[in-house]
């Protein structure tokens, strides 16, 4: 290393953001995150109240998420290409999230539709959510690159977006299975009808907050290398794509990982899990309860380990924790029968299971989170290597091999279901609990997350962003912006 480049290593201005902004921005993966959570309602909607099929609801559920991926490049070219007064990121924002209110607003009214229309709009509504959900999901991705280039910075997200997630989905699970569902007398269209705008008033408050986050960021300056930045034509996404190692490593990585998180968060899993196997689907809502600072401190010590010692360390020791808890898991549910987990009568198996659930959950779920900032760092890396500013379209890669892989999860969960017996409708609270739904569970909760963390892993041995290899490739962005990239070769 030449002594100019050890001086840039030393005096490397990196586009750092407040501690506000990173906060807020945040909150945009909120807003979408809490209609992937009323998401997973979309079943007990289509088949109890439209008149759906099971497994006809199961297979769409999977094939519009591939719908999602195929969408999502084109996706990423809109929003490298956007240049508005308002920014390339806030109009996004806001279009992605109006779509989804418009979205949910004809897919749960599809009930009091005739006949012949129920299954083209229940196609067509799933399409809409799907193109407003990218829209603004991406820029979840896409604008960390613009927020911050510190990489003892960009960690914060994680802690940050960990944590008001935990709350959300808790908070979400608490409110739905111990007080709208009895409420209500479970998923009926009165259930629904105070649910859904609940779902569309918070995310739209969420998502206000974040555009004033990413405000003073998105703005030119802070694009790749500002004004130098090099041209991107149509023609050259392809070569980008094939050329960056990270971004093919990374993508397919973070596809797994989210399989595995959505099996963990899936509400006919949940209702299989606690109100089958263990016999009370209020149960969900109190283990939420009870691991929201058990999930909080896995968020925490993750990205504070990624501050330290790097994301990509980080992220493959969570997986190798993620193989042991869920291999504990799959034995503990082996012999689990209806009363055994109870928090009003404390045993030594309630505290067992729920300390290997609750390490089973964060060691498997968490580098999902994890994956968002790291997409940031492939971003810069393309910056380095090419002088190219394409965070869209990089971002939507990860959602492209992500929805193509998580599109197996609710797929899954049908075939499983079919295969003993639920074609036609899904397992409730009141279906007793039978060897094959034991099975059943056990393969939805801990085998195939286990399958897929250990592909993950196998990915990960061959991406090279690591911490001093990210740290070499901020200095050779900054030498790059002061026009001197010579120097930092």
């Amino acid at each position: 290393m030449s002594k100019n480049t050890s001086t840039l290593q030393e005096e490397t201005k990196y586009n750092r953001a407040k501690l506000w902004q990173i906060v807020l921005f945040t909150l945009n993966n909120s807003s979408t995150n809490i209609y992937l959570f009323a998401f997973g309602f979309v079943v007990y909607y289509a088949t109890g109240l439209v008149g759906l099929t099971a497994l006809f609801v199961s297979q769409i559920m999977g094939y519009i998420r591939i719908f999602d991926g195929v969408i999502d490049p084109a996706i990423g070219v809109l929003i490298d290409k956007t240049d508005t007064k308002f920014g390339k990121y806030r109009p996004i924002m806001v279009l992605g999230n109006i779509i989804t209110v418009i979205s949910f607003l004809i897919l749960f009214n599809i009930h009091g539709m005739g006949e012949g229309m129920k299954i083209p709009i229940f196609l067509l509504a799933l399409v809409v959510h799907k193109i407003g959900y990218s829209l603004q999901a991406t820029v979840t991705k896409a604008g960390q690159a613009a927020l911050t280039n510190d990489p003892k910075q960009r960690p914060i997200f994680n802690i940050v977006d960990g944590w008001v997630t935990t709350l959300l989905f808790t908070g979400g699970q608490i409110v739905v299975a111990n007080f709208l569902a009895p409420k209500y007398g479970g998923f009926t269209p009165e259930f629904f009808k105070v649910f859904i705008p609940g779902v569309m008033i918070i995310s739209a408050i969420l998502g206000i907050l974040a555009v004033i986050g990413i405000a003073q960021k998105d703005n030119k300056q802070f694009f790749g290398i500002g004004e130098k930045t090099t041209k991107t034509s149509f023609k050259d996404y392809w070569a980008i794509i094939k050329g960056n190692r990270p971004l093919q490593m990374l993508t397919m990585a973070a596809a797994f990982v989210k399989f595995n998180a959505q099996m963990f968060g899936d509400q006919v899993v949940l209702m299989i899990l606690f109100g089958i196997i263990f016999g009370n689907f209020g149960l969900s809502g109190t283990i939420s309860l009870v691991l929201i600072l058990p999930n909080l401190l896995f968020t925490t010590f993750a990205a504070t380990i990624a501050q330290k010692r790097g994301l990509r360390y980080s992220y493959v020791r969570y997986l190798q924790g993620a193989v042991v808890s869920l291999v504990l898991l799959g034995g503990l549910l082996f012999f689990a029968n209806p009363g055994d987990l109870s928090f009003s009568n404390l045993s030594l198996w309630t505290v067992a299971f729920t300390v290997v659930f609750a390490c089973a959950k964060g060691f498997a779920s968490t580098p999902s989170g994890l994956a968002l900032t790291m997409a940031a760092d492939v971003s810069d890396y393309e910056t380095s290597v090419s002088g190219r500013y394409v965070s869209g379209m990089l971002s939507t890669m990860f959602s492209l091999t992500d929805s193509v892989a998580s599109s197996f999860a609710p797929m899954s969960i049908g075939w499983i279901l079919a295969a003993v017996g639920f074609a036609q409708a899904y397992p409730t609270a009141d279906t007793p609990l039978s060897p094959q739904l034991r099975m059943a569970g056990i393969v939805m909760i801990s085998v195939l997350p286990l399958v897929g963390t250990l592909i993950a892993l196998t990915f990960m041995k061959f991406y090279p962003l690591d911490k001093e290899t990210m740290e070499s490739i901020q200095i050779k962005i900054a030498a790059m912006k002061q026009g001197d990239s010579n120097e930092a070769e």
